[in-house]
């Protein structure tokens, strides 16, 4: 089996496209050499905010990519749009907190299992990047 690419972009429109970026976001985890758990949390996390995409910007992009830092790699997850961007960005990532009716676990989910995350909001779109580290 070939080595996945060290960064792969998956358009968001469709819960097919949920399913090919995490699947994109594993086998590149899978490569550093994380855990299973550590697979997991990767993959949830990436389905949390692509879910996002398509239930509130119709669609987007997400890309996963190796990162390397201070001798220490990781996957780095990228989540684009263009939608109507977030009001309030501190509200956004409490937990319980929804505007679209669901449960309101997507962001702050995603927050909690990724070891790195940052968001950005604008009326022209969000774009959230978090990183999971491996085994140093």
């Amino acid at each position: 089996m070939a080595a996945p690419a060290a960064e792969v972009r998956v358009g968001i429109a469709s819960d097919d496209d949920v399913v090919a970026a995490r699947q994109a976001g594993r086998r590149l985890a899978e490569s550093l050499g994380l855990g299973a758990t550590d697979l997991t949390l990767v993959a949830t996390a990436i389905s949390e905010v692509a879910r996002n995409i398509t239930a509130y910007a119709g669609s987007g992009e997400i890309v996963v990519r190796r990162v390397d830092v201070r001798g220490r790699s990781g996957v780095q997850v990228v989540a684009y749009d263009e939608g109507p961007g977030i009001a309030d960005i501190e509200r956004a990532l409490q937990d319980g907190y929804t505007t679209g009716g669901g449960l309101g676990i997507g962001l702050p989910g995603a927050r909690r299992l990724m070891d790195d995350f940052s968001i950005s909001s604008s009326e022209g779109g969000t774009t959230v990047t978090m990183t999971k580290w491996g085994p140093e």
